[in-house]
């Protein structure tokens, strides 16, 4: 046995084979040391040197030899297996090859001739079982045990409690805690309690281990990993408030919290957008005199970064440099993540490029960050610079950073810059998987594409990329819209023969619905008629939204024919049935109609809601009857029904329209002083009844008042203005504002453009009327019949402007020979 002489020990056994065959005159020499032979064995293994063949080779020459092994030694080898780490060269599974040598000393032909196994052998034989997932053996060795009449000690017993945890058989395990280990002469500690508190919350058993904590209170002192343990299986079954009552029930029990700990409470707290509570625990975790390490700070910035609070994750990262931790790659990449999330990438591309300056090189998860950032804003200039970059700062760009660049185009309609990129993909040989298909796909079906969307998915399948529901979802709604509902069905059929769950009616409704609020009410009504041959049932959803959509177009006859047929299918009427009818009814004039059917809500056991009296109420203005929308008002306040702001702004809306200016600023100024919390819909209102009635400078102040009020003003709310400004003649104000509407990236409607160019002509301000012409550009912005015909009007050959047509865009000046 050649290898067994690499043992210091080898020489002697030589030695000891030549004298059996020399005279008796020779000297005897001293036997083989099974002592010397472990231990070197023993110091092989912690240093990675010994291999499953010398260790069997090891246990040939004890069975051998069949000289008794020392206790210490036999269990300090075991013991050094059951720890060693893996290795390719070496041991790749300790534990294992630890229970086959002691199978192999236990074997009737060896006996106890070699080895005597005591408690701590077995002890190691059963955690070693639990390490290779065979937790069945360790229970096997455990019955082995006791038929040996070797008594058992705590070591062995939570040994057998983590074996049975292992097993999945935690009934058992609790059983033996409470009532088996005493049997056995042991007393549950505190690692015993751990062990079972463990398997109990993996098993989302947590209120269970919560129970058995507490009752374990009078036997033993539990340390901070088993309060850390059942904490921590709460949050994971999402019940925040327990886990975060036991905290302070652990710190009230006089437990210290750990920083691991802590940590866990902070990172669970800030996955549930809970960050008061979380900065809470952070305070409370300083106070104790635990110091939060960079885990901690990366948790609660990561929180405020994705709840959107940006000052306080700032603030976080300022704390976190104060007390001298460094930020990481982690810290970063969730500011800009948060940034890019918010459309606020040139700030994220700061963080990106100050980065190397700071020691931490950007990584791949860094550049996918940013160029989602460009990508979601549209700075495709950025987002290509980015992605040349990539490549010369070592990183392969993959089938995610391409999916980036193409959703960013086809999202935008721009395919054919999509599909270069999809082409650019392919050539440097990366695959294109489903999601970058579906993203093409479902760019194609937007646009109505479908015979092209039809050859990505032909060619999707030819290339082995099995489509997903999304996929089949894209190009049955794209069909759908289009018309052609045979070939939705059609794929419909494909999907239930592959075994994909078909589109359920949620799915159709989302389409009926969006045909509906379209006007294509007719296409909604054949998609229903597809539901019905494909045996799904259409729901409450379905039959409100086709209700809607006929209300919309004023055909109430069908409206109500739908509502026979959702009765005839045995689908009860819902209070948004009732308010789709109500509003067909005002939408088409008929307030009376609507009124009376309102009336009968109650006798249809059918309570009218915020919505509903919403309704009417806009109706009821909408038909200049404004002392029956305030007795309407008044009624929904004495039914107890919620007022919303949007109820407001129906009401202040109403009595503007109704020269009612006055009571409207009169009932917003008592609105304000009840603290109710306006919208800038509700200001937009104000601002323009305060120029109504002439009170400009009241106008003025809540302009300038929208942005302490934690509103933004939006395109409506500069139109408002520019308008009002300009009927009072203020025309440099206007370019003022209109300078500050750009600035704030409000685009300005195109009505708006026209309605400025008029007033402009009007007031005989021809250059700066010339200006906002400039801006007219045919797509966005185009020219409404009313400014040309005054264009006309005014620059023709008898126009009262033709000497200053000079002023305008060189295209305009064609008016001039115009009679």
């Amino acid at each position: 046995m050649p290898r067994l002489r690499r043992f210091s020990t080898m020489p002697m056994l030589h030695l000891l084979r030549r004298s059996s065959s020399s005279t008796s005159t020779s000297p005897p020499l001293r036997s083989w040391s099974p002592h010397a032979a472990f231990a070197a064995a023993t110091e092989r293994v912690r240093a990675g040197a010994l291999s499953p063949e010398d260790a069997h080779h090891l246990f040939d020459e004890l069975l051998r030899q069949a000289t008794p092994v020392p206790e210490r030694s036999l269990n300090g080898f075991l013991a050094a297996l059951a720890r060693a780490p893996a290795s390719a060269a070496c041991i790749r599974d300790g534990p294992a090859l630890a229970v086959a040598l002691f199978n192999r000393v236990c074997r009737e032909e060896a006996g106890l001739q070699v080895a005597a196994p005591t408690v701590c052998t077995y002890n190691i034989l059963m955690g070693c079982c639990c390490r290779v997932h065979r937790p069945d053996l360790g229970l096997a060795f455990f019955g082995r045990l006791l038929r040996t009449g070797l008594k058992t000690e705590q070591i062995t017993a939570n040994t057998f409690l983590k074996c049975l945890c292992y097993a999945k058989r935690t009934e058992e395990a609790v059983n033996m805690l409470l009532h088996g280990m005493s049997e056995l002469g042991c007393v549950p500690d505190a690692i015993s309690y751990s062990i079972v508190l463990k398997s109990l919350c993996e098993n989302s058993m947590s209120q269970r281990a919560f129970d058995l904590l507490h009752s374990g209170h009078s036997t033993c002192s539990f340390s901070v990993v088993a309060y850390s343990t059942v904490i921590h299986g709460f949050f994971k079954e999402g019940k925040t408030g327990k886990a975060c009552n036991l905290f302070h029930e652990m710190i009230h029990q006089g437990v210290d919290p750990d920083v691991v700990t802590c940590n866990s409470i902070i990172n669970a707290l800030c996955k549930a957008r809970a960050m008061d509570k979380a900065e809470l625990v952070l305070r409370q975790m300083v106070d104790k005199g635990v110091q939060p390490n960079t885990v901690t700070y990366n948790c609660m910035i990561h929180g405020y970064s994705t709840s959107g609070r940006l000052k306080e994750a700032v603030k976080m990262l300022t704390e976190m440099t104060s007390r001298g931790l460094i930020p990481d790659i982690v810290t970063y990449n969730s500011l800009m993540t948060s940034l890019s999330k918010h459309r606020r990438s040139k700030e994220a591309a700061e963080i990106f490029y100050s980065m190397t300056a700071k020691g931490h090189k950007p990584n791949a998860a860094s550049h996918r960050i940013l160029l989602n950032g460009y990508a979601t804003e549209g700075c495709f200039a950025d987002m290509i610079d980015l992605f040349n970059s990539m490549e010369s700062n070592g990183f392969v760009a993959d089938c995610h950073v391409f999916t980036i660049l193409i959703d960013a185009y086809a999202k935008r309609g721009m395919m054919d810059e999509a599909m270069l990129i999809f082409t650019e993909m392919r050539e440097k040989g990366v695959s294109p998987d489903v999601f970058t298909y579906y993203t093409v796909i479902a760019a194609l079906c937007r646009l109505g594409r479908l015979a092209d969307a039809m050859d990505r998915f032909n060619e999707m399948t030819d290339m082995g990329v099995q489509p997903n529901t999304v996929v089949y979802h894209s190009l049955i709604q794209g069909f759908c819209m289009l018309g052609d509902l045979v070939k939705a069905k059609e794929l419909v059929s494909e999907m239930m023969n592959k075994g994909i769950p078909r589109p359920d009616i949620a799915f159709f409704s989302s389409i009926i619905n969006s045909l509906c609020k379209e006007g294509r009410v007719m296409d909604a009504q054949d998609i229903f008629e597809l539901v019905i041959s494909i045996d799904e049932r259409p729901d409450v959803i379905t039959f409100n939204s086709l209700i809607d959509g006929y209300g919309l177009i004023g055909q109430m006859d069908k409206a109500f024919g739908v509502l026979d047929a959702m009765v005839s299918a045995g689908i009860e009427p819902n209070v948004v049935t009732y308010s789709s009818l109500l509003d067909g009814y005002c939408r088409n004039g008929r307030i009376d109609d609507a009124l009376i059917l309102f009336r009968e809500m109650p006798r249809k056991r059918i309570k009218p809601n915020t919505v509903t009296y919403g309704i009417i109420l806009h109706g009821l203005f909408r038909a200049g009857r404004t002392v029956a929308a305030r007795k309407m008002f008044d009624e929904m306040i004495e039914g107890g029904i919620p007022v919303s702001i949007s109820i407001y702004n129906i009401i202040l809306g109403g009595l503007c329209r109704n020269n009612c200016a006055d009571e409207a600023i009169t009932l917003f100024q008592k609105l304000g002083a009840m603290n109710v919390k306006f919208d800038i819909i509700t200001l937009n209102t104000m601002i323009n009844a305060m120029f109504k009635v002439r009170r400009r400078e009241e106008a003025n102040d809540l302009f300038a008042a929208i942005s302490a009020s934690g509103l933004v003003p939006n395109a409506s709310t500069y139109g408002i203005m520019i308008e009002n400004i300009l009927k009072e003649g203020s025309v440099e104000e206007v370019d003022n504002m209109f300078s500050s509407m750009e600035k704030s990236g409000c685009a300005p409607s195109s009505r708006l453009i026209n309605c400025i160019i008029r007033m402009l002509l009007e007031k005989g301000e021809i250059a700066r009327a010339g200006n906002y012409l400039s801006k007219v550009d045919g797509k966005i912005i185009s020219l409404e019949a009313s400014t040309t015909s005054l264009l006309l009007s005014l620059f023709s050959r008898e126009g009262k402007y033709r000497e200053n047509i000079e002023l305008l865009p060189a295209k305009y000046q064609f008016f001039i020979g115009f009679g």
